[in-house]
């Protein structure tokens, strides 16, 4: 029965028939992942999981009752998500890995969090993360220490959602939400051997996020299939009055996002191929490697391949679109929170001292920022960030593709404590700087297990043509892999 039931690479459609045959309760399911945890994350030293929810094991207890009692599972039944604890949770502390905030219990669960515990997940743990969202190349804080990559232990998972990337990626939850300003689901998602969505922005709600930029400022799932990762969109995509961005998703709305998943998905499909980061000089050759590999994978499985693809004036139309907004941003959060509040606002965090040492330049720099030169319309609105839009889109128009695809990093993980090394972060401008959406997955393995992923970036509200191309791409190659330190428990 349970004792049997791999957690190892499970995934919602496994662990639901699991349920139906009888096999598991979703209370047996939290308590394999709860040992998992225990025996794995800080023995290791591997460091993802800042706080264990104590309600799990009772909400798993309930949803088991009321599916002996209804027979019905709701579609992310019984399933332990991990969450960046930059969503406000109203059970559990909030603190954006930040000690000053370490007892900040929000009023009310953020709307994707709402979302997933409607649909039945159970908020398994909270994952730490780059302390205020600040570094997209590592995972570091002062409530939770240094997160380490589970392919490499000496390796970074990069930032900011880190935590919750390491922690899917051993199989410590079955699926985990994340947040991206610049490359923070899709940066750590590549390093972990993951698949990571960044949505059309607009296509879900950013309320109830502790903001970094809520210019750029979007949430969303990291798993380890693209099917468990369109379900988890499935749920938290949709309108929500309390972020009125979201009214452009209500006529965008597919009923269903694992629809797309088509084991031809790639047949006929029009791709461009962006060659402009692996040409770089800094760009690992192993990348660049793969890089073709995949393209040779794609064209293989029929794709229509448009190589290269380029975008006019791509680094003048890209660069210098950054608003350093989050003086602005996390005053109006914690205003919010009214009496709940530990700290008013920024200033009075600095005069704490309880921040990491590494981020506080970074937050005297945003004292010293006067709001008014730093305002912005959005990423739809913004004269610059509609200028890079336009390229995107005319130049995808002109080569008529729907989805362009390059390398989610051009190198691979540094090891802890290496700032000094190319980086090869490749997120931070197309989908931040336009809104369009993003999808990285497995690419494969350089230096034998340091893993590498592959971008697709799609039109406005072009998730099923990127979930759909994704999928097939997934199917056709089976590049994910599990981290050997984390294997099944005795």
């Amino acid at each position: 029965m349970a004792a049997d039931f791999s957690v190892v690479e499970t995934s919602i459609g496994v662990i639901h028939r699991a349920l139906e045959s009888g096999e598991l309760t979703c209370r047996q399911l939290v308590e394999i992942y709860l040992r998992r945890i225990e025996a794995y994350d800080q023995p290791t030293r591997l460091n993802s999981i800042i706080l264990v929810n104590p309600g799990a094991l009772r909400r798993a207890q309930e949803l088991d009752e009321e599916y002996a009692r209804t027979g019905v599972l709701r579609p992310l039944h019984g399933v332990p998500v991990i969450v960046k604890d930059n969503y406000d949770t109203h059970d559990l502390p909030t603190s954006a890995g930040c000690f000053a905030l370490k007892d900040s219990i929000p009023p009310d669960d953020a709307f994707q969090i709402r979302r997933i515990r409607e649909a039945g997940a159970i908020v398994l743990a909270k994952s730490n993360m780059a302390e205020w969202a600040f570094s997209p190349y590592l995972t570091e804080s002062s409530l939770g220490g240094t997160t380490r990559n589970p392919y490499d232990l000496g390796r970074v998972p990069a930032g900011s959602s880190g935590g919750t990337a390491a922690a899917v990626a051993a199989n410590l939850g079955a699926v985990g939400l994340g947040t991206d300003t610049g490359n923070s689901i899709r940066g750590p998602s590549s390093h972990c051997c993951l698949v990571g969505i960044r949505s059309t922005m607009g296509l879900t709600s950013r309320d109830g996020i502790v903001p970094l930029n809520l210019t750029n400022d979007i949430g969303g799932p990291l798993a380890r299939t693209v099917e468990d990762a369109a379900r988890v969109l499935g749920v938290i995509a949709g309108y929500d009055p309390s972020d009125p961005i979201t009214e452009r998703c209500r006529d965008k709305l597919p009923d269903s996002y694992t629809q797309f998943l088509e084991a031809d998905g790639l047949n006929g499909a029009p791709i461009g191929v962006f060659r402009h980061y692996t040409e770089a000089e800094t760009t690992d050759p192993q990348i660049k490697a793969l890089f073709d590999e995949a393209v040779a994978s794609i064209e293989a499985q029929g794709a229509a391949v448009v190589d290269p693809f380029e975008i006019p004036d791509f680094e003048e139309l890209s660069r210098g679109l950054w608003k350093e907004r989050f003086r602005v941003e996390i005053d109006a959060y914690l205003a919010a929170m009214g009496d709940r509040a530990p700290y008013r606002n920024l200033k009075e965090i600095v005069d704490s001292g309880l921040y990491y040492p590494a981020v506080e330049d970074r937050l005297r720099r945003n004292l010293e920022i006067d709001p008014e030169t730093v305002k912005s319309s959005g990423v739809y609105h913004e004269p610059r960030n509609i200028a890079l839009r336009d390229a995107v889109l005319d130049a995808m128009d002109e080569h008529k593709v729907d989805a362009i695809i390059y390398p989610t990093w051009s190198n691979p993980p540094r090891k802890i404590g290496d700032m000094e090394s190319p980086a090869g972060d490749n997120s931070q401008r197309i989908p931040p700087g336009t809104g369009l959406p993003g999808l990285t997955l497995p690419m494969g393995f350089t230096c034998g297990n340091l893993p590498a992923g592959l971008q697709m970036v799609g039109r406005l509200f072009g998730e099923p043509d990127i979930i759909r191309i994704a999928y097939d791409y997934e199917q056709s190659t089976g590049h994910r892999r599990p981290p050997g330190a984390f294997p099944e428990l005795p």
